[in-house]
């Protein structure tokens, strides 16, 4: 069984931002896997499939960025037979990248992300598998909150969409092989 979590904001106004790329990485990997559509649970929308005869859940925690690891706490707790640092995969922004890298690891710290701090937090480890999606630093004179809620650029738009592509393809890979053939399949 495997739980992966693509972080964002819930709500219209949140659509297509920075910030939600996780959310739009979980939509493409249900995409690829045909996943019936979300239901709510969890304080958040699940999808459920199933890959070489394992179930995989999709989930998108709508507690708001900050409070993300609520849901992904109660998704735990529900699936006792999930081993975090291997089953529990989050999918995620991070300005440390260009706009267009994807970057996976196995484990590490929140690396200031408050997403990721929330669910460390309420998991008690930061020892879970991670796929990051650059969106790139803020220009001078843009604050990091303005930056990751605001908009992809005209220019970045594409690279973006690709990076959301090719990251649902390592998580598809990963669910097909493992996490580390993705990391070294991906990370290049």
């Amino acid at each position: 069984m495997k739980l992966i979590v693509g972080l964002g904001n819930p709500g219209k106004q949140y659509e297509r931002t920075r910030h939600n790329i996780g959310f739009a990485v979980v939509d493409e990997v249900a995409k690829i896997l045909s996943a019936p559509g979300y239901r709510s649970k969890f304080k958040g929308l699940l999808a459920e499939t199933v890959v070489h005869h394992e179930k995989v859940f999709l989930l998108k925690p709508q507690t708001f960025m900050n409070l993300s690891g609520e849901s992904v706490r109660e998704a735990v707790s529900f699936f006792s037979e999930l081993k975090v640092d291997a089953d529990v995969w989050v999918a995620y922004d991070d300005m440390d990248f260009p706009v267009g890298t994807v970057k996976l690891r196995g484990f590490g710290s929140a690396g200031g992300h408050n997403g990721m701090k929330s669910i460390i937090h309420c998991l008690q480890t930061d020892a879970f598998p991670r796929i990051r999606v650059g969106v790139g630093r803020p220009q001078p004179g843009i604050d990091v909150i303005s930056h990751v809620l605001g908009h992809f650029s005209k220019a970045d738009a594409s690279s973006a969409k690709e990076a959301v592509q090719r990251a649902a393809e390592s998580i598809v890979f990963a669910l097909e092989n493992n996490f580390d053939a993705a990391m070294n399949q991906f990370n290049r």
